[in-house]
Protein backbone atom coordinates (compact mmCIF):
# COMPACT_ATOMS: atom_id res chain seq x y z
CA UNK A 1 0.00 0.00 0.00
CA UNK A 2 2.86 2.35 0.72
CA UNK A 3 4.27 1.61 -2.72
CA UNK A 4 0.95 2.48 -4.34
CA UNK A 5 0.72 5.79 -2.46
CA UNK A 6 4.29 6.56 -3.48
CA UNK A 7 3.29 5.92 -7.09
CA UNK A 8 0.45 8.44 -6.72
CA UNK A 9 2.89 10.95 -5.26
CA UNK A 10 5.23 10.51 -8.20
CA UNK A 11 2.37 11.16 -10.62
CA UNK A 12 1.42 14.30 -8.73
CA UNK A 13 4.97 15.64 -8.91
CA UNK A 14 5.02 14.88 -12.66
CA UNK A 15 1.92 17.03 -13.03
CA UNK A 16 3.59 19.90 -11.24
CA UNK A 17 6.52 19.90 -13.65
CA UNK A 18 4.45 20.19 -16.82
CA UNK A 19 3.01 23.26 -18.42
CA UNK A 20 3.60 26.11 -15.92
CA UNK A 21 6.35 28.51 -14.86
CA UNK A 22 6.21 28.60 -11.09
CA UNK A 23 8.01 31.54 -9.56
CA UNK A 24 8.37 33.33 -12.90
CA UNK A 25 5.58 35.87 -13.18
CA UNK A 26 6.92 37.36 -16.39
CA UNK A 27 6.92 34.21 -18.50
CA UNK A 28 4.38 31.90 -20.03
CA UNK A 29 5.29 28.55 -21.56
CA UNK A 30 6.59 25.07 -21.00
CA UNK A 31 9.31 24.80 -18.41
CA UNK A 32 10.75 21.91 -20.40
CA UNK A 33 11.60 24.15 -23.36
CA UNK A 34 15.02 25.66 -23.55
CA UNK A 35 15.68 29.24 -24.59
CA UNK A 36 17.32 28.07 -27.80
CA UNK A 37 14.41 25.96 -29.11
CA UNK A 38 11.26 26.98 -30.94
CA UNK A 39 9.96 30.28 -32.25
CA UNK A 40 10.09 33.26 -29.93
CA UNK A 41 7.41 35.92 -29.52
CA UNK A 42 9.58 38.66 -31.11
CA UNK A 43 10.15 36.41 -34.14
CA UNK A 44 6.42 35.80 -34.46
CA UNK A 45 5.73 39.52 -34.20
CA UNK A 46 8.28 40.24 -36.94
CA UNK A 47 6.56 37.74 -39.25
CA UNK A 48 3.16 39.24 -38.56
CA UNK A 49 4.53 42.72 -39.22
CA UNK A 50 5.86 41.62 -42.60
CA UNK A 51 3.10 39.34 -43.90
CA UNK A 52 -0.20 40.12 -42.16
CA UNK A 53 -2.79 40.79 -44.92
CA UNK A 54 -4.70 43.37 -42.87
CA UNK A 55 -1.57 45.40 -42.25
CA UNK A 56 -0.37 45.14 -45.86
CA UNK A 57 -3.82 46.21 -47.08
CA UNK A 58 -3.62 49.27 -44.83
CA UNK A 59 -0.20 50.08 -46.26
CA UNK A 60 -1.66 49.95 -49.76
CA UNK A 61 -4.46 52.29 -48.64
CA UNK A 62 -1.88 54.71 -47.32
CA UNK A 63 0.04 54.63 -50.60
CA UNK A 64 -3.22 55.47 -52.37
CA UNK A 65 -3.72 58.38 -49.94
CA UNK A 66 -0.25 59.66 -50.85
CA UNK A 67 -1.49 60.17 -54.41
CA UNK A 68 -3.87 62.90 -53.20
CA UNK A 69 -0.88 65.24 -52.91
CA UNK A 70 0.35 65.12 -56.55
CA UNK A 71 -3.29 65.35 -57.64
CA UNK A 72 -3.69 68.55 -55.63
CA UNK A 73 -0.34 69.91 -56.83
CA UNK A 74 -1.51 69.44 -60.40
CA UNK A 75 -3.57 72.60 -59.88
CA UNK A 76 -0.33 74.62 -60.00
CA UNK A 77 0.77 73.09 -63.29
CA UNK A 78 -0.31 73.89 -66.86
CA UNK A 79 -2.85 71.75 -68.65
CA UNK A 80 -1.81 70.90 -72.22
CA UNK A 81 -4.28 69.48 -74.73
CA UNK A 82 -3.52 68.49 -78.31
CA UNK A 83 -6.26 68.11 -80.90
CA UNK A 84 -6.48 66.70 -84.40
CA UNK A 85 -9.53 66.68 -86.67
CA UNK A 86 -10.16 65.91 -90.31
CA UNK A 87 -12.95 65.00 -92.69
CA UNK A 88 -14.83 65.81 -95.89
CA UNK A 89 -16.76 69.04 -96.52
CA UNK A 90 -19.11 69.66 -99.46
CA UNK A 91 -19.42 73.32 -100.54
CA UNK A 92 -22.03 74.65 -102.98
CA UNK A 93 -21.92 78.41 -103.79
CA UNK A 94 -24.46 80.43 -105.85
CA UNK A 95 -22.58 83.11 -107.77
CA UNK A 96 -24.03 86.57 -108.81
CA UNK A 97 -24.56 85.37 -112.37
CA UNK A 98 -26.77 82.58 -111.02
CA UNK A 99 -24.21 79.95 -111.75
CA UNK A 100 -23.49 77.27 -109.17
CA UNK A 101 -20.01 76.43 -107.97
CA UNK A 102 -19.53 73.16 -106.12
CA UNK A 103 -16.44 71.79 -104.40
CA UNK A 104 -15.49 68.97 -102.06
CA UNK A 105 -12.95 69.96 -99.41
CA UNK A 106 -10.77 67.77 -97.27
CA UNK A 107 -10.08 69.96 -94.25
CA UNK A 108 -7.92 68.94 -91.30
CA UNK A 109 -6.78 70.88 -88.27
CA UNK A 110 -4.05 70.20 -85.74
CA UNK A 111 -3.63 72.34 -82.67
CA UNK A 112 -2.40 72.57 -79.10
CA UNK A 113 -3.90 74.47 -76.18
CA UNK A 114 -2.06 75.36 -72.98
CA UNK A 115 -4.06 76.57 -69.99
CA UNK A 116 -2.50 77.90 -66.80
CA UNK A 117 -4.53 78.88 -63.75
CA UNK A 118 -3.10 82.01 -62.16
CA UNK A 119 -5.60 82.46 -59.33
CA UNK A 120 -8.55 80.38 -58.14
CA UNK A 121 -9.30 81.80 -54.73
CA UNK A 122 -6.41 79.88 -53.12
CA UNK A 123 -8.25 76.62 -53.83
CA UNK A 124 -5.12 74.85 -55.04
CA UNK A 125 -3.02 75.87 -52.04
CA UNK A 126 -5.71 74.78 -49.59
CA UNK A 127 -6.32 71.55 -51.51
CA UNK A 128 -2.62 70.71 -51.24
CA UNK A 129 -2.78 71.43 -47.51
CA UNK A 130 -5.79 69.11 -47.17
CA UNK A 131 -4.00 66.35 -49.09
CA UNK A 132 -0.89 66.63 -46.92
CA UNK A 133 -2.99 66.50 -43.75
CA UNK A 134 -4.77 63.43 -45.11
CA UNK A 135 -1.39 61.79 -45.55
CA UNK A 136 -0.45 62.55 -41.94
CA UNK A 137 -3.79 61.32 -40.64
CA UNK A 138 -3.45 58.18 -42.75
CA UNK A 139 -0.01 57.47 -41.33
CA UNK A 140 -1.43 57.54 -37.81
CA UNK A 141 -4.27 55.28 -38.92
CA UNK A 142 -1.67 52.91 -40.38
CA UNK A 143 0.27 52.99 -37.11
CA UNK A 144 -2.93 52.24 -35.22
CA UNK A 145 -3.63 49.21 -37.41
CA UNK A 146 -0.03 48.09 -36.96
CA UNK A 147 -0.43 48.23 -33.19
CA UNK A 148 -3.64 46.24 -33.45
CA UNK A 149 -2.01 43.56 -35.59
CA UNK A 150 0.95 43.23 -33.22
CA UNK A 151 -1.40 42.97 -30.24
CA UNK A 152 -3.44 40.33 -32.07
CA UNK A 153 -0.19 38.46 -32.72
CA UNK A 154 0.72 38.60 -29.02
CA UNK A 155 -2.73 37.32 -28.10
CA UNK A 156 -2.57 34.51 -30.64
CA UNK A 157 0.94 33.51 -29.52
CA UNK A 158 0.14 33.47 -25.81
CA UNK A 159 -3.16 31.65 -26.38
CA UNK A 160 -1.32 28.84 -28.14
CA UNK A 161 1.24 28.69 -25.34
CA UNK A 162 -1.45 28.66 -22.65
CA UNK A 163 -3.53 26.03 -24.43
CA UNK A 164 -0.46 23.86 -25.00
CA UNK A 165 0.26 24.06 -21.29
CA UNK A 166 -3.34 23.23 -20.44
CA UNK A 167 -3.32 20.22 -22.77
CA UNK A 168 -0.11 18.95 -21.14
CA UNK A 169 -1.62 19.48 -17.69
CA UNK A 170 -4.83 17.67 -18.65
CA UNK A 171 -2.89 14.77 -20.16
CA UNK A 172 -0.91 14.42 -16.96
CA UNK A 173 -4.19 14.59 -15.06
CA UNK A 174 -5.67 11.78 -17.16
CA UNK A 175 -2.53 9.67 -16.59
CA UNK A 176 -2.79 10.33 -12.88
CA UNK A 177 -6.47 9.37 -12.82
CA UNK A 178 -5.88 6.21 -14.87
CA UNK A 179 -3.20 5.07 -12.46
CA UNK A 180 -5.39 6.02 -9.50
CA UNK A 181 -8.26 3.95 -10.94
CA UNK A 182 -5.96 0.97 -11.46
CA UNK A 183 -4.69 1.21 -7.88
CA UNK A 184 -8.23 1.51 -6.55
CA UNK A 185 -9.36 -1.55 -8.51
CA UNK A 186 -6.49 -3.59 -7.09
CA UNK A 187 -7.32 -2.37 -3.61
CA UNK A 188 -10.97 -3.33 -4.20
CA UNK A 189 -9.88 -6.87 -5.02
CA UNK A 190 -7.83 -6.90 -1.82
CA UNK A 191 -10.81 -5.68 0.19
CA UNK A 192 -9.16 -2.37 1.19
CA UNK A 193 -11.84 -0.14 -0.44
CA UNK A 194 -15.49 -0.36 -1.48
CA UNK A 195 -16.99 -0.30 -4.99
CA UNK A 196 -17.93 3.33 -4.31
CA UNK A 197 -14.25 4.30 -4.39
CA UNK A 198 -13.86 2.62 -7.76
CA UNK A 199 -16.92 4.42 -9.18
CA UNK A 200 -15.62 7.72 -7.91
CA UNK A 201 -12.26 7.11 -9.58
CA UNK A 202 -14.01 6.14 -12.85
CA UNK A 203 -16.15 9.29 -12.76
CA UNK A 204 -13.12 11.50 -12.23
CA UNK A 205 -11.32 9.77 -15.09
CA UNK A 206 -14.25 10.38 -17.45
CA UNK A 207 -14.33 14.03 -16.42
CA UNK A 208 -10.58 14.27 -16.96
CA UNK A 209 -10.89 12.86 -20.49
CA UNK A 210 -13.65 15.37 -21.27
CA UNK A 211 -11.49 18.21 -19.95
CA UNK A 212 -8.57 16.98 -22.06
CA UNK A 213 -10.76 16.91 -25.16
CA UNK A 214 -11.97 20.45 -24.49
CA UNK A 215 -8.38 21.62 -24.02
CA UNK A 216 -7.34 19.98 -27.31
CA UNK A 217 -10.22 21.68 -29.13
CA UNK A 218 -9.22 25.06 -27.72
CA UNK A 219 -5.63 24.42 -28.75
CA UNK A 220 -6.67 23.61 -32.33
CA UNK A 221 -8.72 26.82 -32.53
CA UNK A 222 -5.87 28.93 -31.13
CA UNK A 223 -3.43 27.33 -33.58
CA UNK A 224 -5.71 28.24 -36.49
CA UNK A 225 -5.92 31.83 -35.24
CA UNK A 226 -2.14 31.89 -34.89
CA UNK A 227 -1.75 30.84 -38.53
CA UNK A 228 -4.20 33.54 -39.63
CA UNK A 229 -2.44 36.34 -37.75
CA UNK A 230 1.23 35.28 -37.90
CA UNK A 231 1.24 33.64 -41.32
CA UNK A 232 2.56 30.18 -40.42
CA UNK A 233 1.52 27.27 -38.24
CA UNK A 234 2.86 27.31 -34.68
CA UNK A 235 5.52 24.80 -33.80
CA UNK A 236 7.46 24.71 -30.58
CA UNK A 237 7.10 28.13 -28.99
CA UNK A 238 9.41 29.72 -26.48
CA UNK A 239 8.12 31.26 -23.25
CA UNK A 240 6.62 34.72 -23.76
CA UNK A 241 7.91 37.61 -21.70
CA UNK A 242 6.25 40.86 -20.69
CA UNK A 243 7.37 44.30 -21.85
CA UNK A 244 7.47 45.97 -18.45
CA UNK A 245 10.72 47.79 -19.26
CA UNK A 246 8.92 49.86 -21.91
CA UNK A 247 5.84 50.72 -19.84
CA UNK A 248 5.07 54.03 -18.09
CA UNK A 249 5.92 54.07 -14.41
CA UNK A 250 2.66 55.53 -13.12
CA UNK A 251 -0.99 55.82 -13.99
CA UNK A 252 -0.65 59.53 -14.69
CA UNK A 253 2.26 58.89 -17.05
CA UNK A 254 0.13 56.34 -18.90
CA UNK A 255 -2.73 58.78 -19.51
CA UNK A 256 -0.35 61.59 -20.47
CA UNK A 257 1.44 59.43 -23.01
CA UNK A 258 -1.85 58.12 -24.39
CA UNK A 259 -3.07 61.66 -25.12
CA UNK A 260 0.23 62.60 -26.74
CA UNK A 261 1.23 59.43 -28.62
CA UNK A 262 -1.84 57.26 -29.18
CA UNK A 263 -2.24 57.11 -32.99
CA UNK A 264 -6.03 57.31 -32.82
CA UNK A 265 -5.79 60.63 -30.97
CA UNK A 266 -3.20 62.02 -33.37
CA UNK A 267 -5.23 60.93 -36.40
CA UNK A 268 -8.35 62.61 -34.99
CA UNK A 269 -6.32 65.79 -34.47
CA UNK A 270 -5.26 65.80 -38.11
CA UNK A 271 -8.87 65.20 -39.12
CA UNK A 272 -9.83 68.43 -37.35
CA UNK A 273 -7.19 70.31 -39.38
CA UNK A 274 -8.48 68.68 -42.58
CA UNK A 275 -12.05 69.77 -41.87
CA UNK A 276 -10.94 73.32 -41.02
CA UNK A 277 -8.96 73.63 -44.24
CA UNK A 278 -11.88 72.27 -46.27
CA UNK A 279 -13.82 75.37 -45.22
CA UNK A 280 -11.34 77.52 -47.13
CA UNK A 281 -11.53 75.15 -50.09
CA UNK A 282 -15.31 75.58 -50.17
CA UNK A 283 -15.02 79.35 -49.83
CA UNK A 284 -12.74 79.53 -52.86
CA UNK A 285 -15.76 78.85 -55.09
CA UNK A 286 -17.05 82.32 -54.12
CA UNK A 287 -13.91 84.05 -55.40
CA UNK A 288 -12.84 85.00 -58.96
CA UNK A 289 -10.67 82.78 -61.13
CA UNK A 290 -7.88 84.04 -63.41
CA UNK A 291 -6.53 81.84 -66.19
CA UNK A 292 -4.10 82.28 -69.08
CA UNK A 293 -4.61 80.27 -72.24
CA UNK A 294 -2.33 79.90 -75.26
CA UNK A 295 -3.50 78.27 -78.47
CA UNK A 296 -1.71 77.36 -81.70
CA UNK A 297 -3.21 75.56 -84.67
CA UNK A 298 -2.47 74.64 -88.27
CA UNK A 299 -5.31 73.91 -90.69
CA UNK A 300 -5.48 72.93 -94.34
CA UNK A 301 -8.37 72.74 -96.86
CA UNK A 302 -7.54 70.71 -99.94
CA UNK A 303 -9.66 70.92 -103.11
CA UNK A 304 -8.68 69.77 -106.57
CA UNK A 305 -10.54 72.65 -108.21
CA UNK A 306 -9.86 75.60 -105.92
CA UNK A 307 -6.46 74.50 -104.69
CA UNK A 308 -5.06 74.16 -101.18
CA UNK A 309 -5.65 76.68 -98.41
CA UNK A 310 -3.37 76.72 -95.36
CA UNK A 311 -4.04 78.64 -92.18
CA UNK A 312 -1.75 79.07 -89.15
CA UNK A 313 -3.15 80.64 -85.98
CA UNK A 314 -1.71 81.48 -82.56
CA UNK A 315 -3.24 83.32 -79.63
CA UNK A 316 -2.70 84.13 -75.98
CA UNK A 317 -5.79 84.95 -73.95
CA UNK A 318 -6.27 85.98 -70.38
CA UNK A 319 -9.60 85.34 -68.71
CA UNK A 320 -11.14 86.45 -65.43
CA UNK A 321 -14.36 84.86 -64.23
CA UNK A 322 -16.24 85.87 -61.12
CA UNK A 323 -19.22 83.99 -59.72
CA UNK A 324 -22.38 86.08 -59.35
CA UNK A 325 -24.93 83.47 -58.33
CA UNK A 326 -24.69 79.68 -58.53
CA UNK A 327 -28.00 78.80 -57.00
CA UNK A 328 -26.54 78.65 -53.49
CA UNK A 329 -24.28 75.64 -54.05
CA UNK A 330 -21.03 77.26 -52.83
CA UNK A 331 -22.71 78.79 -49.79
CA UNK A 332 -24.22 75.43 -48.86
CA UNK A 333 -20.88 73.66 -49.27
CA UNK A 334 -19.24 76.24 -47.00
CA UNK A 335 -21.88 75.78 -44.29
CA UNK A 336 -21.52 72.02 -44.65
CA UNK A 337 -17.74 72.22 -44.20
CA UNK A 338 -18.18 74.25 -41.03
CA UNK A 339 -20.56 71.68 -39.54
CA UNK A 340 -18.14 68.88 -40.43
CA UNK A 341 -15.41 70.81 -38.62
CA UNK A 342 -17.59 70.97 -35.52
CA UNK A 343 -18.20 67.24 -35.81
CA UNK A 344 -14.50 66.47 -36.12
CA UNK A 345 -13.72 68.50 -33.01
CA UNK A 346 -16.33 66.58 -31.04
CA UNK A 347 -14.95 63.31 -32.38
CA UNK A 348 -11.48 64.39 -31.22
CA UNK A 349 -12.83 64.97 -27.70
CA UNK A 350 -14.47 61.56 -27.81
CA UNK A 351 -11.29 59.82 -29.01
CA UNK A 352 -9.26 61.54 -26.29
CA UNK A 353 -11.69 60.33 -23.64
CA UNK A 354 -11.54 56.82 -25.08
CA UNK A 355 -7.74 56.88 -25.14
CA UNK A 356 -7.63 58.11 -21.54
CA UNK A 357 -10.06 55.40 -20.43
CA UNK A 358 -8.19 52.72 -22.38
CA UNK A 359 -4.88 53.75 -20.82
CA UNK A 360 -6.33 53.71 -17.31
CA UNK A 361 -8.01 50.37 -17.94
CA UNK A 362 -4.82 48.89 -19.36
CA UNK A 363 -2.79 50.18 -16.42
CA UNK A 364 -5.21 48.72 -13.87
CA UNK A 365 -5.44 45.44 -15.77
CA UNK A 366 -1.66 45.13 -15.92
CA UNK A 367 -1.30 45.79 -12.20
CA UNK A 368 -4.13 43.37 -11.46
CA UNK A 369 -2.51 40.71 -13.64
CA UNK A 370 0.63 40.92 -11.48
CA UNK A 371 -1.42 40.25 -8.35
CA UNK A 372 -3.31 37.41 -10.08
CA UNK A 373 -0.08 35.66 -11.08
CA UNK A 374 1.36 35.97 -7.59
CA UNK A 375 -1.85 34.67 -6.01
CA UNK A 376 -2.07 31.78 -8.49
CA UNK A 377 1.53 30.78 -7.81
CA UNK A 378 0.78 30.71 -4.10
CA UNK A 379 -2.35 28.68 -4.75
CA UNK A 380 -0.43 26.10 -6.79
CA UNK A 381 2.23 25.80 -4.10
CA UNK A 382 -0.40 25.35 -1.40
CA UNK A 383 -2.36 22.84 -3.49
CA UNK A 384 0.84 20.91 -4.14
CA UNK A 385 1.61 20.69 -0.44
CA UNK A 386 -2.01 19.74 0.27
CA UNK A 387 -1.93 16.92 -2.29
CA UNK A 388 1.30 15.56 -0.87
CA UNK A 389 -0.16 15.72 2.65
CA UNK A 390 -3.36 13.94 1.62
CA UNK A 391 -1.32 11.24 -0.08
CA UNK A 392 0.73 10.63 3.07
CA UNK A 393 -2.41 10.56 5.20
CA UNK A 394 -3.98 8.10 2.74
CA UNK A 395 -1.02 5.80 3.33
CA UNK A 396 -1.96 5.64 7.02
CA UNK A 397 -5.62 5.11 6.29
CA UNK A 398 -6.62 8.56 7.50
CA UNK A 399 -7.77 9.67 4.03
CA UNK A 400 -9.94 8.02 1.39
CA UNK A 401 -9.55 7.75 -2.36
CA UNK A 402 -12.02 10.58 -2.90
CA UNK A 403 -9.90 12.82 -0.67
CA UNK A 404 -6.91 12.20 -2.94
CA UNK A 405 -9.04 12.82 -6.02
CA UNK A 406 -10.44 16.06 -4.62
CA UNK A 407 -7.01 17.30 -3.67
CA UNK A 408 -5.69 16.48 -7.11
CA UNK A 409 -8.67 18.28 -8.73
CA UNK A 410 -7.90 21.35 -6.66
CA UNK A 411 -4.33 21.24 -7.91
CA UNK A 412 -5.28 20.94 -11.60
CA UNK A 413 -7.75 23.84 -11.20
CA UNK A 414 -5.04 25.94 -9.55
CA UNK A 415 -2.65 25.14 -12.38
CA UNK A 416 -5.24 26.16 -14.97
CA UNK A 417 -5.77 29.47 -13.19
CA UNK A 418 -2.02 30.06 -13.04
CA UNK A 419 -1.62 29.37 -16.76
CA UNK A 420 -4.47 31.76 -17.52
CA UNK A 421 -3.03 34.41 -15.21
CA UNK A 422 0.40 34.16 -16.84
CA UNK A 423 -1.20 34.52 -20.29
CA UNK A 424 -3.23 37.52 -19.14
CA UNK A 425 -0.13 39.06 -17.60
CA UNK A 426 1.75 39.04 -20.92
CA UNK A 427 -1.24 40.31 -22.91
CA UNK A 428 -1.94 43.06 -20.34
CA UNK A 429 1.59 44.45 -20.62
CA UNK A 430 1.39 44.62 -24.41
CA UNK A 431 -2.10 46.12 -24.20
CA UNK A 432 -0.80 48.92 -21.98
CA UNK A 433 2.09 49.52 -24.39
CA UNK A 434 -0.44 49.80 -27.22
CA UNK A 435 -2.67 52.16 -25.22
CA UNK A 436 0.18 54.66 -24.84
CA UNK A 437 1.07 54.41 -28.55
CA UNK A 438 4.40 52.60 -28.23
CA UNK A 439 3.65 49.12 -29.57
CA UNK A 440 5.83 49.27 -32.66
CA UNK A 441 8.87 47.70 -34.30
CA UNK A 442 11.28 50.34 -33.04
CA UNK A 443 10.25 50.14 -29.39
CA UNK A 444 10.22 46.35 -29.32
CA UNK A 445 13.48 46.10 -31.28
CA UNK A 446 12.08 43.48 -33.66
CA UNK A 447 14.44 41.94 -36.16
CA UNK A 448 12.69 43.36 -39.22
CA UNK A 449 13.04 46.61 -41.17
CA UNK A 450 10.48 49.20 -40.19
CA UNK A 451 7.94 50.12 -42.87
CA UNK A 452 8.45 53.80 -43.64
CA UNK A 453 5.39 55.31 -45.35
CA UNK A 454 7.25 58.53 -46.12
CA UNK A 455 9.42 56.67 -48.65
CA UNK A 456 6.53 56.19 -51.06
CA UNK A 457 5.22 59.68 -50.31
CA UNK A 458 8.45 61.33 -51.47
CA UNK A 459 8.55 59.07 -54.51
CA UNK A 460 5.21 60.28 -55.83
CA UNK A 461 4.82 63.78 -54.38
CA UNK A 462 6.55 65.62 -57.22
CA UNK A 463 5.92 63.10 -59.97
CA UNK A 464 4.66 64.88 -63.10
CA UNK A 465 3.90 61.73 -65.06
CA UNK A 466 4.12 57.93 -65.04
CA UNK A 467 1.52 55.19 -64.72
CA UNK A 468 3.53 52.56 -62.88
CA UNK A 469 3.06 52.35 -59.13
CA UNK A 470 6.15 52.77 -57.02
CA UNK A 471 5.36 50.25 -54.34
CA UNK A 472 8.18 49.84 -51.81
CA UNK A 473 9.18 46.46 -50.49
CA UNK A 474 6.89 46.80 -47.48
CA UNK A 475 9.79 46.83 -45.08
Amino acid sequence: MVGRATKIGQLGRHMLRSGICLGAATCLGFTSLTAASGESLPEALAKAYQTNPQLNAERARQRATDENVPQALAGYRPQIIASLSGGLQAVRNLLPDNTVQSATLKPWIIGVTVTQTLFNGFKTANSVRVAELQVQSGREALRNVGQGVLLDAVTAYTNVLANQSLVEAQRSNVSFLQETLAITQRRLQAGDVTPTDTSQAEARLSRGKADLNAAEVNLAVSQATYTQVIGNSPGALRPAETVDRYLPRSRDDATTLALKQNPAVLAAGFDVDIASTNIRVAESSLMPTVTLQGNASHSMDDDQTLGTFRTDQASVTGQVTAPIYDGGTAASQTRQAKELTTQSRLVLDQVRNQARTAALGAWVANEGAKVAVSASESEVRAATIALQGVQKEAQGGQRTTVDVLNSEADLISAKARLIGAQRDRVIASYTLLSAVGRLDVKTLGLNTPDYLPEVHYHQVRDAWEGLRTRTPSGQ
